[in-house]
């Protein structure tokens, strides 16, 4: 409720007058129904309660408790359009990883209608400041892979595991945490099983946690202590500690703000 009363009250500040609240669906739900219909109902008290916060300067839609289709928000959006009023299809992260994205931009293209994309910070930027390391080091790995393994999403066959990781570069999988002891199978033959590994629930949220280990252990340590989703896998020299200074701040070294000093190329 928080965050969505967060939402409320900046889209009232910049006159934003519709805003629609995420849908989802409780089918696949592993719970009992009983559980899941209070969840629903302490859903609806939020949104009752951010709806009187809002003071009805924002309009707030609640999609419904059953799958709510991808087809329906557009519909929600196209009335909105029509009626003159500014949307919001508010993504968590950045939209251009992992966002099922382009298909609604396609969607409101056909439509005619005009939007603006605003980027985010992706899950495994924000995992990197919370392990507080830098992707990309002086002789350790200047390429990040992103990727992530197969599952009920299929990855084309050129993207497997086992063919990126002889690149060694840091890779940040995403998706995964559930296949940990695969991932780590697929990895170790390129990597080694004392390659650092991490894992990093929620990146950025309040709630976060981190595990850190190796290849050979990351797997039981995340499953000690309960992680099964909502994580990213980063895997790579960039969580040790041997590395070389950058040149960017050598004083020996001449780039086009500065001369080094003698010798300096």
């Amino acid at each position: 409720a928080k965050t969505f009363r967060k939402i409320a009250e900046y889209a009232s500040q910049i006159g934003i007058r519709y805003l629609t609240v995420y849908a989802f669906s409780t089918e696949n739900w592993k719970r009992p129904k009983e559980e899941v219909d209070s969840i629903m109902q302490l859903l609806r008290e939020y949104l009752r309660e951010i709806e009187r916060y809002a003071e009805e300067n924002v309009r707030l839609r609640f999609l419904g408790d059953r799958s709510a289709l991808d087809e329906d928000i557009r519909e929600l959006m196209e009335r909105a359009e029509a009626e003159g009023k500014t949307t919001v299809r508010l993504h968590t992260g950045d939209p251009s990883v992992y966002g099922a994205h382009r298909e609604q931009m396609d969607a409101l293209d056909e439509r005619g209608i005009g939007y603006d994309v605003t980027p985010g910070v992706s899950s495994f930027l924000a995992a990197a400041a919370s392990l507080k390391k830098e992707y990309t080091l002086p002789d350790v790995s200047q390429t990040v892979i992103l990727t992530r393994k197969a599952g009920r999403t299929a990855v084309p066959e050129r993207e497997d595991l086992k063919s990126l990781a002889e690149h060694r570069a840091t890779m940040v999988i995403f998706l995964s945490v559930g296949q940990l002891e695969e991932v780590a199978e697929d990895l170790a033959p390129s990597y080694g099983w004392d390659a650092p590994a991490a894992v990093v629930y929620k990146a950025s949220w309040e709630d976060e946690r981190i595990v850190r280990g190796t290849l050979a252990d990351i797997a039981g340590r995340t499953r000690e202590a309960g992680i099964t989703k909502t994580a990213l896998i980063a895997v790579g020299g960039f969580l040790g500690d041997d590395y070389q200074l950058s040149r960017l701040y050598d004083k020996a070294f001449t780039h086009g703000f500065r001369r080094g000093t003698e010798g300096g190329v």
